[in-house]
This record gives C-alpha cells, structure tokens and sequence, in this order.
C-alpha cells in the first residue's frame, strides 16, 4: 500500500469512487417488508448498568432478568471475575444457563498506534483477550483507535496495514475484531476514515462497528451513510442524544434512551437491516441519573425503549 497520509478531502473524493467495492457497493438494497419483524437482535452493552458496580455475573443477571438474550460485555469487567476465582468455562456456563449470548467485548488494546512498542504490547494484550473470548463463545471484539485520539493524525495506509495484522489473529481464534468509530477522537472519528480503513485492510473479515453517538459527534453525513453495505455492518450501538448539544461539547455521558431524544434512530438503522441476517442492535450510555436508578429497571426500560424507536423495522 501506498504509504501516505490522506486529508479529508481526499477521503470524501476516494469514499465515491470506492462505491463499487465489496464493503460500499454501488447498489443500494431495500428491505422486504414481510422481513422486518427478523431485521433486529436486541443487546444490551453493560456500558449502561456499568456504574452501578454489580460484577460480571449480576450484569449478566440482570440483563436476563430484563428480557435481553444478548451483550455486550467489558473486557475488564471479566478479567476482575477471573482474577477473583472465576474461570472461562464457569463464564460460559453461566451465559449457556441464562441463555445469553456475548455478541462482542468492548476492550482497550492499543494496537493502531505509531510507537511500535506500545503497538506490540497492545497487539499481544488483543491476542490474548481474544483467545479469552472465544473460549465463552464470543466472536466479535471492538477495535477503536485506542492510543490514538490525540496527537498526530495517523496514515490510514499504515491504519490499515494494522487493522489486517488483528484481522488475521481473528482468523486464528475466532473473534473478528470490529473497527470502531470513535467520534470524539482525533483519528477515525469519521465514518469515511474508518471505512477507508476497514476497505483498504484488503481483507475479507473486515467489518466496522458504528454508534448513533458517534456518527453526531464525529459529524459524518446521513446523507451518503448508504454507502456503506450491510455486509460490512454486523452490531451497531444505538442510544440517542437531546437537541440542546450541539456536537462540539457533546459527551459520551450525555446519550440517552433511544426514543428519548432527536437522533434520526430509525432513518440510520433502516441503512442496516438485512433480510440476510439480524442487525445487532446494542443500547451503549453512560448516563450518570441512570447509574443512580435500579439497575434492573434500568435494563428493562432499555429494552422497551429499543423496541419502541425501532417500531417501523423491528
């Protein structure tokens, strides 16, 4: 690959040209409306009960006990289970007897930077959670640009280079990672960026995971968002986010329940849905009044949400 780095201009210019590719195809395809009711799995990201300090085990509890068959967990918050005893396989048990599916673990591991030390450290920390992972039968990781929000913008040439060295440890335990938008962060904060990426990796597993969040934040276009193929889109986060932010000061503790704001939920999400498979849809806030709520009610009152913001295609 061409080792140079691209401005946006040159992205937006390149992003047209590459409608033809696997992951941005030229065609645009709708949904049936007899497949609808199959489009969604609803998940909750343990983001949402994450303040109220419950444990790996009672998240898990309480995202059951709300009526969600699917998670997300945090890499961290599995780690403090195993160090206190808890075993991969007494995970795995715990998830087959609540009948919960791990969709994907939200993870730190510096594996994009420049420095090349830490790149190391961060590509070894990723191989080791992944192969965590697959042993309780997750098959997904987010991979956002950790280590790189500030400084320097990154060449997206070498960004991908490094997106397909993870891609092929994926191949090897099973858990693809996905590229993750990040709207706050002075690299792959668009959706053009990570999308040139996740193209340019040249590698079939390659997938990028979105947030309703993020693409406001990060101030990506809804209007050329279907561009991007359903192929390319497995999990996506939703929240919602109120009118009186602008995408300036924005924070990730400021999202909301979907429904609750004026994110266009349905208008993104319709891009998505695929009679090929569901479209995982996990509820990802930080909102600290909902951290001082009961954390089941908290749960349920995500779920129904959800599924009232998402009447027209779920």
């Amino acid at each position: 690959m061409q080792q140079q780095t691209l401005n946006r201009r040159e992205i937006l210019k390149w992003a047209g040209a590459a409608a033809g590719t696997s992951l941005m195809p030229r065609v645009v395809h709708s949904v049936p409306s007899n497949s609808a009711k199959a489009s969604l799995t609803y998940c909750l990201n343990m983001a949402t009960i994450r303040g109220h300090n419950l444990g790996f085990v009672k998240e898990l509890q309480t995202a059951s006990k709300a009526g969600f068959r699917s998670v997300e967990i945090w890499m961290d918050s599995l780690q403090t289970y195993l160090d206190k005893g808890g075993t991969l396989q007494s995970a795995r048990k715990i998830l087959s007897d609540l009948g919960i599916t791990v969709e994907n673990t939200i993870g730190f591991a510096a594996w994009i930077v420049d420095d090349d030390a830490k790149r190391a450290k961060g590509i070894d920390q990723l191989k080791r959670e992944m192969e965590m992972l697959a042993q309780i039968g997750c098959k997904r990781v987010a991979a956002p640009p950790m280590g790189a929000t500030e400084g320097a913008a990154l060449d997206l040439n070498r960004a991908a280079e490094r997106y397909r060295s993870i891609l092929e440890l994926g191949q090897k335990t099973g858990v693809v990672p996905h590229l993750e938008l990040w709207g706050f962060s002075k690299n792959l904060s668009k959706v053009s960026e990570v999308m040139y990426v996740a193209v340019e990796s040249d590698h079939p597993s390659a997938r990028v995971l979105l947030d309703t969040y993020h693409i406001f934040k990060g101030g990506s276009s809804l209007d050329t968002l279907h561009m991007v193929s359903t192929s390319a889109v497995e999990l996506f986060h939703v929240n919602d986010y109120s009118a009186k932010f602008e995408r300036s000061v924005i924070t990730d503790a400021d999202r909301i329940y979907p429904g609750d704001g004026v994110a266009p939920i349905s208008r993104i999400l319709k891009q998505f849905v695929s009679p090929q498979r569901p479209l995982i849809i996990s509820l990802e806030v930080f909102n600290k009044t909902y951290y001082s709520h009961d954390p089941l009610t908290v749960a349920k009152t995500a779920l129904a949400k959800m599924k009232s913001s998402t009447k027209g295609i779920s």
